[in-house]
């Protein structure tokens, strides 16, 4: 990971910000789509996990397929 990402590099405030820039408009989305996707970064903005964890996390989940049936599918909008 790039310097200035890790949690001991950056402030709550910053690192809320890094998640916010990074996806982009997900006020646009549809209903329910992206909250998910929101919710799955605030361990980072805590300073609980840092971003490589939380993606190998949800990485792992998706290769081994126990992901509920209704995350594996994209947005239907």
């Amino acid at each position: 990971m790039m310097p200035g990402y890790l949690i001991k590099d950056t402030t709550i405030e910053e690192r809320r910000k890094i998640v916010e820039e990074s996806l982009g408009n997900i006020e646009a989305a549809c209903d329910g789509c992206s909250q998910r996707v929101v919710d799955m970064y605030d361990a980072y903005i805590r300073g609980e996990k840092e971003l490589r964890e939380i993606n190998m996390e949800f990485n792992a989940r998706y290769v081994r397929g126990d992901m509920e049936q209704e995350e594996r599918r994209h947005c239907p909008m």
